[in-house]
């Protein structure tokens, strides 16, 4: 297969994951709705966890031993606090905001490098930081009237993740992949599960076709990623991950009457372009792990 023909069925791959990533955090919204987001997070863990089953009894106790649980246990809870504050923006923003705000993750990436591993940020790399910024910026509104306090917490949402993909890296050089998201499926649900003792609320039949929806298009989302990048590099099909934004904004528009602002869609093209410049000086690992 040449490189054109690849790139194409990468960049399509990319673009099917980003339509079920959409629709997952649509299912999420629609969830939240009549759940406390404790049991959309756990729900969302428990399914996700549920469809690794068959690669748990394949790979047997042996399989699952490791040194380095400590490390797993890190990079679960920074994975699950992502997934909490995403889902909790979800709720209470526009679907297409809280996706952009989560999708800025790249540019937290070279910043918890630093700090975590040590590594130089080159100067290259400041341009599109700030650009990145601008766009954040004009999403988040600050001093103005539509200013909401939770979209820090959809921000938040891509530092954790920031730091969990960092964490990846790290256990990627000693353990498989297999493993880090077993163990990341594991403390997620477990972690995840502890509140529902006193937030459990029993949902209404038609829910559950919503709850396993989310699930289902969340793992299916997840295989079309993995798809992606084993057509083409990261660093090409990487930046057709924020056409996310673009379903999830058609998502607000036609469930909700919700459309984007003047405001959104300029920072919506600064922080794609800022994601798409950031991903390019990483190219030898994927850069946006959704939750």
């Amino acid at each position: 297969m040449d490189r054109p023909q690849s790139l194409e069925r990468g960049a399509a791959f990319m673009v099917g994951s980003a339509l079920l990533f959409a629709g997952m955090g649509a299912a999420v919204k629609l969830a939240s709705a009549a759940l406390p987001n404790t049991m959309v997070v756990f729900f969302r863990n428990a399914l996700g966890l549920a469809a690794l089953i068959p690669w748990i009894v394949r790979l047997g106790r042996h399989g699952l031993g490791t040194a380095h649980l400590g490390e797993h246990f890190v990079r679960g809870l920074a994975g699950l606090a992502a997934m909490y504050c995403f889902f909790q923006a979800i709720a209470q923003m526009k679907l297409a905001d809280a996706v952009l705000l989560n999708y800025s993750l790249p540019l937290f990436l070279p910043l918890v490098e630093k700090v975590w591993l040590g590594e130089e940020m080159p100067r290259r790399f400041w341009g599109p930081l700030a650009l990145g910024f601008a766009g954040v910026l004009l999403v988040l509104k600050p001093g103005l009237a539509v200013f909401q306090p939770v979209a820090l917490v959809g921000l938040a949402a891509a530092l954790f993740g920031a730091v969990a993909q960092v964490g990846v890296r790290r256990l990627t050089r000693t353990e498989p992949v297999t493993r880090i998201v077993l163990y990341f499926g594991l403390v997620g649900t477990v972690v995840s599960g502890v509140p529902l003792a006193w937030t459990w609320k029993t949902p209404e039949p038609a829910l559950w076709v919503v709850l396993v929806s989310m699930g289902a298009l969340a793992t299916v989302g997840q295989l079309l990623l993995t798809r992606a990048y084993a057509h083409a590099p990261a660093a090409q099909v990487g930046p057709f991950v924020y056409s996310a934004v673009v379903f999830a904004a058609l998502f607000d528009g036609l469930l909700w009457g919700r459309w984007p602002d003047r405001l959104t869609l300029a920072g919506a093209v600064l922080v794609s372009t800022a994601g798409a410049l950031a991903l390019r000086r990483k190219p030898a690992r994927p850069a946006i792990e959704t939750p």
